[in-house]
């Protein structure tokens, strides 16, 4: 199997996620400005799994770019990010729904873990698969956000039966440092 087939497989199935998130939102029960108050968490919530997603799917390109082969470990951990990008929506709807309350929030943060744990065994993979001169395992390099990451949604999720703001503002942190461009396997690649 060829990158391509993976790749439009991913995109076709991301593509998805999106359109099912935002056909989760509900229209505001009034006309006016005041009637998006009450669904002001909800849209934050799928601004917030929108950009996730978008992140994945951008960095999703750029693992592929740097692949020399696709593996039978790649497929499956390809198919393992999958599955926990497809929770976004669900975890997303929830957590706007119940923006103040625990369990939704510590979902949320789940779901983001996992999303992070399962990249980072595509890495491995794709790492595998191309052997001791991987572009990917140079461009990696310490990857820092990488590391830092799991770390923050793991504190999030405890932090969501105490203090759900604090747990949803660390997810916004590790979405707002991933957005910031990383040139490291374009620069590799070149």
């Amino acid at each position: 199997m060829g990158k391509g087939r993976l790749e439009a497989f991913s995109d076709g199935v991301i593509a998805i996620i999106i359109t099912i998130m935002v056909l989760e939102m509900k229209v505001p029960q009034g006309a006016t400005p005041a009637a998006l108050l009450p669904v002001a968490p909800v849209f934050l919530s799928y601004v917030l799994s929108f950009v996730y997603v978008g992140i994945y799917w951008n960095n999703h390109h750029h693992l592929l770019q740097t692949a020399h082969k696709i593996s039978g470990p790649m497929l499956w951990a390809n198919l393992h990010l999958l599955f926990w990008l497809s929770l976004f929506p669900f975890a997303t709807a929830w957590m706007g729904e119940h923006h103040d309350s625990a369990a939704p929030t510590a979902l949320y943060g789940v779901v983001t873990l996992m999303a992070a744990v399962s990249y980072y065994l595509l890495q491995c993979a794709i790492i595998a698969a191309d052997g001791a001169g991987s572009a990917l395992r140079r461009a990696l390099g310490r990857d820092w956000k990488g590391r830092l990451s799991p770390f923050l949604y793991a504190a999030g999720i405890v932090a969501a039966f105490r203090f759900t703001w604090l747990a949803q503002a660390l997810y916004a942190f590790v979405a707002l440092i991933w957005l910031v461009p990383d040139r490291r396997i374009e620069n590799v690649l070149e």
